[in-house]
């Protein structure tokens, strides 16, 4: 998957290093030099650019993106011209940050799929947080869909992907396990690493600190970490 990210700020900067922590590509833009140099060497291909300047965005040639993150922070004017460009451009969804309900509403009628207001978002992950504290981090893929990191609960220990029949009672993917491995080295200390295993089969076991990699829709998420038997 290969995502735009326009915008290098906090919020930006983020969103490009999670995704590249979780294996996609990411082209990261914007016009201060000094964000793009910060941040060249943690994402695929850093440009400086105006992303307003239609001639500059085409000759970037970014056409073949899955996705764009328009997080161009207080700069809303700025941010709802890059988005009818890049629509014009055909990438979709186009993910874009706004200020306020207003910037929200003419983002969404010039072409974003997706808004954030980061202060109602920020309130609602952190109620989230406080019912599942078991997802460790989330990460926006589409409209409505999310892939997080989820902490398997103590119900599901000793139990095989088959026994658990997430994608059936859920409409989820478990596409990978990330397990703890304790060992001892020569001086009789113990040593904790982290293992992925991103081929998980039927008959694997989850195991107390796995941590599972879940792919769906937001709404089947929330059905499976609020479900108290899971």
């Amino acid at each position: 998957m290969q995502y735009v990210v326009i915008g290098l700020g906090t919020f930006g900067g983020k969103i490009s290093q999670t995704l590249m922590k979780h294996g996609a590509e990411v082209i990261a833009i914007d016009q201060d030099k000094e964000k793009v140099e910060a941040i060249k060497d943690l994402v695929t291909i850093a440009m400086s650019l105006d992303s307003t300047d239609e001639n500059a965005m085409n000759a970037a040639q970014l056409g073949d993106a899955d996705a764009a993150v328009v997080a161009l922070g207080e700069a809303q004017e700025e941010a709802i011209l890059t988005t009818v460009i890049l629509k014009k451009m055909g990438i979709h969804p186009i993910i874009a940050r706004a200020a306020n309900a207003l910037y929200a509403h003419v983002l969404t009628r010039v072409g974003a799929e997706q808004v954030i207001i980061i202060e109602e978002q920020a309130g609602e992950e952190i109620a989230k947080r406080l019912l599942a504290p078991e997802i460790h981090e989330r990460i926006i893929l589409t409209t409505g869909h999310s892939l997080v990191e989820i902490e398997a609960k103590k119900t599901l220990i000793g139990k095989t992907l088959m026994e658990m029949d997430i994608r059936k009672k859920y409409n989820l993917n478990v596409i990978g396990i990330q397990k703890k491995k304790m060992t001892i080295d020569e001086e009789g200390k113990v040593i904790q690493s982290v293992h992925m295993n991103d081929l998980p089969g039927p008959n694997d076991i989850i195991e107390e600190g796995d941590v599972l990699m879940v792919v769906g829709a937001d709404e089947d998420i929330e059905k499976l970490t609020l479900t108290p038997e899971v």
